[in-house]
C-alpha cells in the first residue's frame, strides 16, 4: 500500500509540473488490495474533482483527452457570435488587437474582406460581444473542471473554414496546442470548441487522435502540401499513422473540451458553405510562463512575434511572453500568475 501511495503521489507532483514522464508512471501494488472508496480521489490526472461531470464523462476524458457536450451553447448566443462576425467582415467595427486572417489559396482573389475572404478572426478580446463567448457561464462551468476556479481566456477564435477551391488549403494538419502556448502545467488548459452549425466530414470536421494527450509535446512544422499551407498552420511532423481517428460529428452548439496535447486537426471543406466554430483557450490562472528559447517552440514563438509586428506594429518590442499577455484576460476568479 505504501508503494501504491508513492506512486500516486509521484504522478500527480509530476502532472503538476506538466513533466513529460507523468503520463507513463503507473503504480502497481505487489501485494494487498486497495479500496476503490479511498483510491478514487487520486486517480484523475488531467480533470479536478467537481460536481459538473460525472464519472463517466470523467474517465472518458482521462483516457481520450476529449469531451464533447451536446447542445450546450443556445442557438441564439451563435446567432449573435454569427451576426457580429458578419460586422467585422463589413469593416463595420474593428475593435483593437483584431487579427483578420485569409486562407493562402483566396488571399489574393477578386473578393475584397467579405464572409467570402475570412477565414477566421483570433484575439477579439477586444470585440465585447465576440468575447461574451468566452465569458458564458456554461462554458465557464466545464472549463473549471479542468482548470480549477481561477481562470484565464488566453486565446479566443471564431473559425470560418471555407470551400476548398482544390487546392486542398482548407485542412488544418494535425497538431498540439501545447506548441503554440508558452505557459505550463498542460493538464491546467484546456480548449472549448462550439460547432455553429452542423459540422461532419464534408465540410472539415475535428479530427481527434484519442489518447495522445497522454504523450509529449511533438516537433511541428509547416506540411509540404503542393496547393500551399496557411500561416501559423504548422502540423506534426513525426505522429504514429496508426493511431486511430475519431471525426467529431457536431449540431449547432455542441462544444467539445480538449487537453493542449491532444493529437487534432480538420479535413478541407468539400461543400459550397462555409464551415464556423467559435473557440477559447482557457488556462489555470496558476500557470506560468516559460522559456521557449532553445526548445521546439522556439521557432513557432520567432514566428508568432513577428506576426504581432506585422499586425499589431510593435516593430520588434515583444517576445512570445508579451503576445500571450496581451491576449489573455481573466474571466473568472483571481489572477495568480499568468
Amino acid at each position: 500500500m505504501d508503494q501504491l501511495r508513492a506512486g500516486v503521489r509521484l504522478r500527480i507532483v509530476l502532472g503538476h509540473l506538466g513533466h513529460p514522464l507523468a503520463a507513463a508512471i503507473v503504480a502497481h501494488p505487489t501485494s494487498g488490495t486497495s479500496s476503490p472508496a479511498s483510491f478514487q480521489p487520486q486517480k484523475f490526472q488531467y480533470t479536478l474533482d467537481n460536481n459538473v461531470l460525472s464519472l463517466e464523462q470523467r474517465k472518458f476524458y482521462e483516457e481520450n483527452g476529449y469531451l464533447v457536450i451536446k447542445n450546450l451553447v443556445s442557438h441564439a448566443d451563435i446567432q449573435r457570435f454569427r451576426s457580429e462576425f458578419e460586422r467585422i467582415c463589413r469593416k463595420e467595427v474593428r475593435p483593437p488587437g483584431l487579427m483578420v486572417m485569409k486562407d493562402v489559396a483566396i488571399v489574393k482573389s477578386e473578393h475584397n474582406l467579405s464572409e467570402k475572404s475570412v477565414t477566421k478572426v483570433q484575439d477579439f478580446q477586444e470585440d465585447e460581444e465576440l468575447f461574451r463567448y468566452c465569458t458564458l457561464p456554461e462554458i465557464l462551468k466545464y472549463v473549471e473542471c479542468f482548470t480549477g476556479p481561477n481562470i484565464m481566456a488566453m486565446h479566443a477564435m471564431l473559425i470560418n473554414k471555407p470551400p476548398d477551391v482544390g487546392k486542398k488549403t482548407s485542412r488544418h494538419p494535425l497538431h498540439q496546442d501545447l506548441y503554440y502556448f508558452p505557459f505550463r502545467p498542460s493538464n491546467l488548459i484546456v480548449c472549448a470548441w462550439t460547432a455553429m452549425e452542423h459540422i461532419d466530414r464534408n465540410n472539415g470536421c475535428l479530427v481527434v487522435l484519442p489518447g495522445t494527450h497522454k504523450g509529449p509535446l511533438k516537433p511541428h512544422d509547416y506540411p509540404q502540401w503542393e496547393g500551399g499551407v496557411n500561416l501559423m498552420y504548422h502540423g506534426i511532423q513525426d505522429y504514429e499513422k496508426n493511431n486511430a481517428r475519431v471525426h467529431l460529428v457536431m449540431e449547432k452548439g455542441d462544444t467539445v473540451f480538449f487537453h493542449p496535447l491532444l493529437i487534432h486537426g480538420s479535413g478541407r471543406n468539400r461543400t459550397q458553405g462555409f464551415r464556423k466554430a467559435i473557440s477559447c483557450h482557457y488556462a489555470s490562472a496558476d500557470c506560468h510562463y516559460i522559456d521557449v528559447e532553445g526548445t521546439i517552440q522556439e521557432n513557432i514563438g520567432k514566428e508568432a512575434s513577428r506576426m504581432a509586428d506585422k499586425f499589431q506594429g510593435y516593430e520588434g518590442t515583444v517576445d512570445l511572453k508579451d503576445v500571450w499577455i496581451f491576449r489573455s484576460r481573466l474571466v473568472k476568479g483571481e489572477r495568480v500568475n499568468l
